[in-house]
């Protein structure tokens, strides 16, 4: 039974990738070099490229995607390092969009979005791929945000599972493990949050642990960027570096309190799952306007730490 279970729960988590992948081909046809274009324009100030990074990793539903087109763009000398940290700020609070959507449940729209997704598919036009894809993406994402939600009650009642529950309620330290080590494998964030959400929604997991899944998810969300930076030189490489840093110190600025952003989330929605996605976003939006001001500080910094 218990294996079973978790193969269902492994199946779920391939549909919700899946979701991601197809909505984030669709939006893929609005086009790269746009995109590139836009980056340029945005870079000449931190703001700008907070508001870019922002927008443009909410419409791509990946910050990965965004960041390897940064160290592209770094690598080939077009824009500077330092014209990047406003963008990278920008990309974690895009991230949150599609949590913020999957939040509000609204699972019944699964099927009609699947059908509707099919249907625009067998068009040929550039338009109705892409909308299409986007209809067929998110009705996967909202069925296997269904699906790891009834999972969450036959799971916690294993033994072994509720152990897992109770370790991770026990020690902050260890769900930020857990969400770094979970999104590195699976290489999204938001799939990784998603799961705690629908665990959370049960009250399996507490929300001080689902937060500290978030923080070490950010995390893990790293490894895409610094894989792409591998032999693309000293510079692009220095792009990589900083988004790590950012979303290394923000958990260790926040760990402290975790307490604190559970009780603001609490206040900010009655659904668990939702509770979780708006102290995401809160998390995002805090560091980033917190090193917005410092963003010259923060790339000096990064460059000497990369150097030593």
């Amino acid at each position: 039974m218990g294996k079973e279970l978790f193969t269902v729960m492994a199946v779920f988590i391939t549909l919700f990738l899946f979701g991601m992948f197809i909505l984030r081909a669709g939006l893929l046809q609005i086009g790269v070099e746009k995109v590139q274009t836009l980056l340029l324009k945005a870079t000449d100030s931190p703001w700008k490229g907070l508001i870019a990074g922002t927008l443009i990793t909410a419409l791509f539903q990946s910050s990965s995607v965004v960041m390897v087109l940064l160290v592209g763009l770094v690598a080939a000398g077009i824009i500077s390092f330092r014209q990047t940290i406003g963008v990278i700020l920008g990309t974690n609070i895009g991230s949150c969009f599609t949590l913020e959507l999957v939040a509000f449940q609204l699972s019944d729209l699964a099927v009609p979005l699947l059908l509707f997704g099919l249907v625009l598919l067998m068009f040929k036009s550039a338009a109705s791929y892409t909308a299409g894809c986007v209809s067929f993406g998110i009705g996967c994402i909202f069925l296997a945000m269904t699906g790891l939600e009834s999972l969450a009650d036959p799971l916690a009642s294993f033994p072994v599972t509720h152990h897992f529950f109770q370790w991770t309620n026990d020690s902050h330290l260890t769900g930020i493990g857990v969400g770094a080590i979970v999104t590195t494998i699976i290489q999204s964030s938001t799939a990784t949050i998603g799961m705690a959400m629908g665990f959370i929604q049960d009250q399996g997991l507490s929300m001080e642990s689902g937060i500290a899944i978030m923080l070490g998810a950010n995390i893990g969300t790293c490894l895409t960027a610094y894989i792409a930076s591998i032999g693309a030189g000293h510079t692009a490489r220095l792009v990589a570096h900083a988004h790590i840093w950012l979303n290394l110190l923000g958990a260790i600025l926040f760990y402290a309190l975790i307490p604190y952003l559970a009780d603001v989330s609490y206040l900010l929605a009655k659904t668990a799952s939702v509770q979780l996605a708006h102290a995401s976003t809160l998390y995002n939006i805090a560091c980033s306007l917190l090193v917005l001001p410092f963003t010259a500080k923060f790339a000096q910094f990064v460059e000497h730490v990369a150097k030593g």
